[in-house]
């Protein structure tokens, strides 16, 4: 028997605080367009990004490929 992925399952994305810059290059690869600036800042004196309506991640992990300093974690 071969088994097929439950096409209702979602992905899931943790951004670290502490090792987001706050460039946006996440905001502009997410398909779904749900990353953005948050308004607390690390300990670094950068803006981090949130995840805004994480139940509609896909799991594409397109914003983990394109962050430049491994902040995000993508499971599908």
């Amino acid at each position: 028997m071969v088994k097929t992925k439950d096409k209702t399952a979602k992905g899931r994305i943790k951004i670290n605080p502490e090792l987001c810059k706050g460039c946006m290059l996440c905001t502009r690869a997410c398909p779904k367009g749900i990353i953005r600036r948050g308004d607390v800042f690390n300990c670094k004196g950068y803006y981090v990004m949130v995840c805004n309506g994480c139940e509609r991640c896909t799991g594409c992990a397109m914003c983990a490929q394109v962050c430049p300093d491994a902040a995000i974690e993508v499971w599908k």
